[in-house]
């Protein structure tokens, strides 16, 4: 019984607070009520908070997004995370494209040269594919734990000191208004007190009734103030405790920022190492096609790659080879082109868009002076058109008889 009347009564002083708290927060809104403001370092804080909070959820969800484009598969692993329990490993979009391609490799022919080609290029593709694989679980645990854990973690702890604080606000500006209310009565009790009545007729008797029902509702007031004195200085004493836990919470933002800093340099890192692989592997493999003949017959007919694009030059000038040596002219005729002492004439195959000031922009089917320099790298000549001179990459030219 004795449990079940305590229960009772902090159930009514928890509804009491609440219905307090939300008459002062309706009086604020209202413009009928005075709301203690927080000071501004305080409120720079919070700001500041609230601004990291914002910004760090943004780059989270596009980092799972960068990192995982499939909607379906981040929503699969939520709730794999969710269920504590590991995802099923599944291929990746560079994998399986390998895979295809070796298949169709094996299913052309090894011994061929587009089903060589292919089972080299899948191969690759794999490599990627796993290189890709450990970009994410790197950038996963390096970078993206410790912005959920901030979000999910932190944050919600500051959040809640935060309400709490805003709370504790409402219940000091609601003692503020008890205590005005109180003075003000019993300043209206004193004066009313001060008041005599004269008269000995029925109104005069019945106003002097209605004048002390008056005063002992005002006396009641009165008597509330020192009990709203004490209050206000109770609730003034939680409030100003709470902003400084918030406070000293809203601070260590910055040590987020600077955990969050090292975090990022762990994500580029990453990224680097990832495309450092995916340059490599596709430079191997490019050495791989060109060093492939350029002429293939199959069933007397002769096979022949399409023509690089410009888009190849992007990289660098050691990337520039592409696989063009599967469409130039015979061997042949390459080593004679490199292999010329003196100038010779070559048409030029494709655009070129040259890479740097040593290099020289190409047109198609133009017609340009070549010549060898001692030391020079095997895949380039030396190209002369008017005044104009620089590297040219051999196979995109055509030697003149």
């Amino acid at each position: 019984m004795n449990i079940m009347d305590f229960n009772v009564k902090k159930l009514a002083a928890d509804a009491g607070t609440f219905l307090s708290r939300a008459v002062q927060f309706t009086e604020e809104k209202l413009g009928q009520a005075e709301k203690t403001e927080l000071d501004a370092h305080l409120e720079n804080l919070l700001s500041k908070a609230e601004c990291t909070k914002i910004w760090t959820e943004k780059i989270m969800k596009q980092t799972e997004v960068l990192l995982q484009p499939n909607p379906n598969a981040r929503i699969e692993e939520f709730v794999y995370e969710k269920l504590d329990r590991k995802a099923p490993s599944r291929i990746n979009n560079p994998e399986l494209l390998g895979q295809y391609m070796i298949d169709a490799g094996t299913e052309f022919g090894p011994g061929t040269a587009y089903g060589n080609a292919l089972i080299k290029c899948g191969e690759t593709q794999k490599r990627i594919g796993t290189a890709d694989r450990e970009l994410i679980q790197t950038s996963a645990l390096n970078f993206l734990t410790p912005l959920r854990n901030f979000i999910e973690g932190d944050y919600k702890t500051i959040a809640k000191e935060r309400k709490l604080l805003q709370n504790k606000r409402l219940d000091l500006d609601a003692a503020k208004t008890r205590l005005k209310k109180a003075k003000a009565a019993e300043t209206r009790a004193s004066q009313l007190n001060s008041a005599r009545l004269e008269g000995d007729n029925i109104m005069v008797n019945f106003s002097y009734m209605l004048n002390f029902l008056h005063v002992k509702w005002l006396k009641i007031w009165a008597e509330e103030v020192t009990k709203s004195e004490q209050e206000l200085r109770i609730t003034q004493s939680e409030f100003d405790r709470q902003a400084e836990i918030t406070r000293l919470l809203l601070e260590g933002i910055s040590s987020t920022h600077a955990h969050h800093l090292r975090c990022l340099n762990d994500f580029v890192e990453a990224q680097m190492t990832y495309y450092a692989q995916c340059y490599q592997y596709m430079l191997d493999l490019q050495k791989q096609l060109g060093s492939f003949p350029s002429n293939y017959c199959n069933n007397n007919q002769t096979s022949v790659a399409p023509a690089p694009s410009a888009s190849s030059n992007v990289i660098g000038s050691s990337a520039l080879t592409s696989t063009s040596g599967l469409v130039i002219t015979s061997p042949s005729n390459l080593i004679d082109l490199k292999e010329c002492s003196g100038s010779r004439k070559a048409r030029v195959l494709y655009d070129y868009d040259a890479a740097n000031s040593s290099e020289l922009s190409l047109l198609a089917d133009e017609v340009i002076t070549v010549f060898s320099v001692v030391g020079m790298d095997s895949d380039w000549l030396m190209g002369e058109r008017g005044n104009q001179k620089g590297r040219v990459p051999i196979t995109y030219l055509e030697l003149l008889n």
